[in-house]
């Protein structure tokens, strides 16, 4: 538990790791840090309004956490592209991905994930469960508790498996770094290198421990769901049966991600209390593979993207661009161009 720090508040501002840099974003802001081939660093900054301002009903709780998942999964496929032009020194980086090519990389993503994640596990439990010698049904709580162990060993040997590459291992140290600088940030601390490099790479509102408990969840939910409404048996061919109960573990995972998002914040507001601690050290762990110790470079990409978001919402940066042009870039070699920002995390309070 050694690894854990305990803050009075957290912020409301996040981040991801990309190619070569790292996401930040702010209430109002983007900003993507990646460095270039030439040791460079760019970054590009636009404004965003959140869905959840635009529809007050997406502020409420688990309603907000589904809002966040389809947020980010857009932003993040968006800036992963951004950031692997940037890496790749590409001609066309000051192209924007269009809105079809976003919506088509999510739709690949969410099919692989949901037959990885979902189909997968469920027929795997459909098969040994299906043996005369053990004769369960999706009826059964240990159906769908079978079902999720498959789902966790599934999510572990993914995970572990592209740790293993080596330009993974490269994204997951500017996964730390991203961190590291959140961190020094919510700590009160100076933005500078010095600072984070102290930080632990783990945090309690990682998405790696939002996967693990979307997953927890979801056994619990389903165990109790299929069971409570009869959901398993809808005509005489099994098959059939098993792909339409498949259909409706995907709907619901929209639901189980809202209640993986809160139990990650009443978790990440509470630890100080050993028992929401021992709740989120499965998560805290699993970021051990999803984390790796980042270079100062890597950090100092990492608290570039956040002094942009920072300066952008303080006003201390201008966005100056026609209305015409959402994001606009600079290029810095050090850190230290973007001088001092002065910010606390009282301003971006995690609500």
């Amino acid at each position: 538990m050694k690894n854990f720090i305990s803050l009075s508040q957290y912020t409301s501002i996040g981040g991801q790791a990309v190619i070569e840099g790292v996401m930040m974003r702010s209430p109002k802001y983007i900003a993507i840090a990646v460095r270039k081939p030439n040791q460079k660093i760019v970054i590009r900054s636009y404004p965003y309004s959140s869905f959840s301002k635009r529809f007050p009903l997406l502020r409420k709780p688990v309603f907000r956490g589904v809002a966040m998942l389809i947020e980010s999964l857009f932003q993040g496929i968006d800036a992963l592209s951004y950031s692997a032009n940037i890496a790749a020194d590409s001609e066309k980086t000051g192209e924007e991905l269009s809105n079809w090519a976003i919506i088509g990389s999510i739709l690949t993503a969410f099919i692989l994930g949901m037959g990885l994640f979902v189909a997968l596990p469920h027929f795997l439990t459909a098969v040994i469960t299906g043996n005369p010698h053990i004769g369960l049904t999706a009826q059964s709580p240990i159906f769908h508790l079978l079902d999720g162990a498959l789902k966790i060993t599934i999510l572990l040997i993914y995970v572990y498996s592209i740790s293993c590459m080596k330009d993974i291992h490269r994204v997951f140290q500017y996964h730390g770094a991203e961190h590291k600088s959140i961190y020094t940030f919510e700590k009160g601390e100076e933005l500078i290198v010095e600072n984070a490099r102290k930080h632990t790479t783990l945090h309690p509102r990682c998405g790696t421990s939002f996967l693990l408990f979307l997953v927890l969840i979801s056994i619990a939910v389903f165990s109790v769901v299929f069971p409570l409404f009869h959901l398993t048996d809808f005509s005489s061919n099994s098959v059939l049966n098993h792909i339409v109960m498949i259909l409706i573990k995907i709907v619901l995972m929209l639901p189980v991600a809202g209640l993986a998002y809160e139990f990650i914040k009443m978790c990440a507001f509470r630890m100080d209390n050993p028992l929401f601690r021992t709740l989120i050290f499965p998560g805290m762990l699993l970021q051990k593979l999803t984390t790796r110790e980042p270079s100062d470079e890597q950090l100092e990409i990492a608290l570039a993207s956040l002094k942009q978001v920072l300066g952008l919402e303080k006003g201390i940066i201008s966005h100056n661009t026609p209305e015409s042009k959402k994001d606009f870039e600079l290029e810095i070699a050090q850190l230290s161009e973007l001088g001092r920002v002065q910010a606390r995390v009282s301003e971006f309070p995690e609500v």
